[in-house]
């Protein structure tokens, strides 16, 4: 289950969370839909080179990443959307696409859009197109201790 991972993590950290298991679903809508949370609640987590270093960018399921806010974000001179291929290899056992934004466990760099803030509570990816976990944003902030910026529009 690519989700054991991630929920032993948590458990050691003894954070409260729900584990949402819903149809298979791909898209942030689809997914919203299916899991019978709002949109707005579900971050999604995108996989960008950033000065060609991988990293994940964490937003809110209907936004969309403006690479030129997240550049400058990050302080960086480039910043690109990885291609499948380019991380694929990094996340054992997950579901292309369904990365949970916990980039601590991958030793990658994590930058999430502010507007993920406003909610108490996120939703995300748990590693597969079936499962989400949603937990308290102050608990995501607390672990991960992402970057935070304004990079979508």
């Amino acid at each position: 289950m690519p989700v054991k991972k991630l929920l032993d993590y948590l458990d050691s950290k003894h954070v409260k969370y729900v584990l949402i298991r819903h149809s298979r679903a791909y898209t942030a809508q689809e997914i919203a839909q299916a899991a019978h949370i709002p949109g707005a609640t579900l971050a999604k987590t995108v996989m960008v080179k950033i000065d060609g270093a991988m990293a994940m960018a964490v937003l809110r399921g209907p936004d969309k990443i403006d690479r030129d806010l997240l550049r400058g974000c990050a302080g960086a001179a480039s910043c690109e959307l990885a291609s499948e291929e380019e991380f694929r290899n990094l996340f054992a056992q997950i579901e292309v696409g369904a990365m949970p934004p916990f980039g601590n466990l991958y030793d990658l760099p994590v930058y999430v859009d502010e507007a993920l803030a406003r909610d108490e509570r996120i939703a995300f990816n748990a590693g597969s197109h079936t499962e989400l976990v949603q937990l308290a944003y102050a608990d995501f902030v607390r672990l991960v201790q992402p970057k935070s910026g304004n990079f979508t529009r």
